[in-house]
């Protein structure tokens, strides 16, 4: 199957996303709630692209490519929305995540300023330290799902689920009662598909604000 990317014509393989394909191709496509080991969520609207003939951008994560397609990944209106979803994301931080992290890393490219436009009510701060290797800050969930995807489909645990709606969304584990009433594992998949590191290693988390102890379980 042949499609354009950007100008640049390739084939891609039957069934093939439009996001595997701009792979394939070298393109950038911003995502947050993608996560390669997990399979396709297209939740959070980041991974728009133009497609000739689509009245709207579509999701390159969810979107089966077709013979002939024609694909912009810098689309203007697909970038405009994919900056605007981040910046609203970001607005809702009690602090801008760290700079290392997937959604600063995704801000900075798509060009979103430091300090969101909108102002209003912040997560707030609620740290869960009980667990013996992980640390969870709500204050910087998304609600991306990866955390919960990842439990579920790499490890098969089901310690984590969706908690609330709207701005009320989280994470919880259990049945929202905590790491150390939940199924888990420790396997860490969680801290590893992170974005923001509302889930981290404690030790990691430690040597990044500079102090060599582990907190105690």
């Amino acid at each position: 199957m042949r499609v354009t990317i950007d100008g640049a014509a390739l084939e891609v393989p039957d069934g093939g996303t439009i996001l595997e394909a701009a792979g394939l191709a070298g393109a950038w496509v911003p995502t947050l709630c993608f996560d390669e080991r997990l399979a396709p969520f297209g939740a959070c609207r980041v991974c728009l692209v133009g497609v000739e003939g689509a009245p709207n951008p579509l999701p390159a994560c969810t979107t089966v490519c077709r013979d002939g397609m024609r694909i912009d990944t810098s689309d203007a209106t697909a970038r405009r929305v994919a900056g605007a979803v981040v910046e609203l994301v970001l607005s809702e931080l009690a602090s801008p995540p760290a700079a290392h992290t997937e959604l600063a890393r995704v801000a900075a490219r798509l060009q979103v300023p430091e300090r969101p436009r909108w102002t209003g009510a912040t997560h707030p701060v609620r740290h869960e330290l009980e667990h013996p290797y992980l640390t969870f800050r709500h204050e910087l969930c998304i609600s991306c799902g990866r955390c919960v995807r990842a439990c579920d489909e790499l490890q098969g645990a089901f310690a984590l689920s969706a908690t609330g709606r709207g701005f009320e969304a989280n994470v919880g584990a259990g049945l929202d009662t905590g790491f150390l009433e939940s199924t888990c594992v420790s396997c860490g998949a969680c801290a590893d598909t992170c974005p923001t590191e509302a889930i981290s290693e404690h030790l990691l988390l430690s040597l990044a604000d500079g102090v060599m102890a582990v907190p105690e379980a």
